[in-house]
């Protein structure tokens, strides 16, 4: 990926020569579309950067697509009212059904759609006003379905958490999609901050709610049909990140529950096409890349049975040729840089001052084996065809250090069991260091720190966060006792 990123980045960035201007009288009209449910806390910013944009406001449509169940549908209500009187075309396009969560709802908007050309933003999106400006001049090329941007974060120093995760989603979006699409490999959509031309949504077959993923589902239908992507990394759409641990979870479940989903539907399709072995050979590797998850498992768990494996069957790690254990260690080695070099050169490309933010490396390398267990759970599930419901990552507005993420409770999601299964693994690697000490085989002692540290971290963090919605009705019921 590197190496594709460094020959071919040039190929994705940013045309001038596409940028187009508001005194375009033709133009052609966009409808923005915003999937939310309950985002009471983030849909006030969500809403005034759509009505912000730069563009022909007759030819600019908003939806606020709201699936909310609490207060949210008021307060959207009330927005779309005011903007309305502003001059805006903006509706609020409300269900009660729920039918394929963000799927249908995207689906049913483009029912009440007007637009050639539909831009979708999530509800901890906020586009720049100059977004659509920027990006929609790429459609001149009648073979381009969709442009994706790139991520950037509005919260990315906030804490640990959001630290380590900017890594991983610059990792993606830097050098990953520049990497695909710069090399005319496949590309998916990100589910946000990207514009879709109409009629490939509809020649794909439209949206579709079989799996958690629908938009890297409707991407490589589309890609399936012939289309074309763009993507642009020059142009950034900002975004909060997850501060909890048990929103982030739940973010990685459902993406990698639906990566596994598409691989299931998609793969045998991509293996019978026509496309040539590179895009059929990276594609599928794509679909199942959250394998890694289920396989970090299986590895750990039988670090204990490799250490004790000269005991059972007399067998003995020295008796074998030094040259086979040190050709051995140099291929592990070789691929442990892998991730290193890839998440630092990252860095290297957007900030200046990359290499002090190399030390929240480690950070991204223990929480992402912390979170195994959830995403073993989740590739388990979708391989078996298990049904599970859509569990949206709760928005909370945390967008500078300042902010109290125990004072906004009100979307906490809950802890469940695997979060003791976490903590099972994080005992279990540090059983398997004592036992490298006591069989004298120290060879993956570093390893296994770092994965401890991982789970227990994860573990922690998901319980914690379970009791914060329980602080201020304790602290009420102290201030009853002392009055009484």
């Amino acid at each position: 990926m590197v190496f594709l990123y460094s020959r071919y980045k040039q190929n994705c960035a940013e045309d001038e020569t596409k940028l187009l201007s508001l005194k375009d009288k033709n133009l052609p009209t966009v409808t923005v579309q915003l999937p939310i449910f309950n985002e009471f806390y983030v849909v006030d910013r969500l809403i005034e950067s759509a009505c912000n944009l730069e563009y022909p406001a007759k030819k600019l449509q908003i939806q606020v697509l709201d699936d909310s169940t609490d207060e949210t549908i008021e307060k959207v209500a009330t927005l779309v009212a005011q903007y309305k009187k502003k001059g805006i075309w903006i509706e609020h396009v409300h269900r009660t059904n729920r039918k394929g969560h963000k799927a249908g709802a995207l689906d049913e908007g483009m029912a009440k759609a007007k637009g050639d050309y539909i831009a979708i933003f999530d509800a901890d999106f906020t586009p720049d006003s100059d977004f659509l400006l920027r990006t929609m001049g790429y459609f001149d090329d009648e073979s381009i379905g969709m442009v994706q941007t790139r991520w950037g974060h509005i919260n990315e120093t906030y804490n640990i958490l959001t630290k380590a995760q900017s890594f991983g989603i610059d990792g993606h979006f830097m050098i990953e999609q520049v990497a695909r699409n710069g090399a005319s490999l496949w590309m998916n959509f990100n589910g946000t901050a990207g514009i879709w031309r109409r009629s490939c949504i509809e020649d794909a077959g439209g949206w579709e709610h079989d799996t958690l993923t629908e938009d890297f589902d409707l991407s490589y239908r589309a890609e399936l049909k012939g289309w074309k992507f763009r993507y642009i990394k020059d142009v950034v759409c900002k975004a909060e990140i997850p501060a909890t641990m048990n929103a982030y979870k739940a973010q990685q479940f459902r993406w990698c529950k639906g990566s596994i989903q598409t691989a299931v539907k998609l793969i045998p399709r991509i293996w019978k096409s026509n496309e040539s072995w590179k895009i059929k050979g990276e594609a599928i590797t794509h679909l199942i890349n959250y394998s890694v998850h289920p396989l970090m498992i299986i590895n750990i768990l039988l670090t204990a049975p490799l250490l004790l494996m000269e005991f059972w069957a007399g067998f003995k790690m020295d008796d074998l040729p030094m040259e086979i254990l040190f050709g051995s260690a140099a291929v592990l080695s070789i691929g442990s840089m892998g991730p290193v070099i890839f998440y630092a050169y990252s860095q290297r490309e957007i900030h200046k001052d990359w290499k002090s933010k190399l030390i929240y490396l480690p950070i991204l390398v223990m929480i992402g084996t912390g979170i195994a267990v959830m995403n073993t759970y989740a590739w388990v599930e979708a391989v078996f065809g298990v049904q599970s419901g859509f569990k949206r990552t709760p928005k909370l507005r945390i967008e500078k250090e300042g902010d109290s993420l125990q004072d906004k409770i009100k979307y906490v999601v809950p802890v469940d069991y695997r979060a003791f299964l976490e903590f099972f693994m994080g005992a279990y690697c540090v059983f398997c260091i004592y036992l490298s000490f006591m069989v004298g085989k120290p060879y993956m002692i570093g390893f296994m720190v770092l994965y401890s540290i991982g789970f227990f971290y994860v573990s922690y963090l998901s319980v914690a966060e379970s009791f914060w919605k329980f602080k201020p009705a304790t602290k009420a019921e102290k201030e009853l006792r002392a009055v009484a």
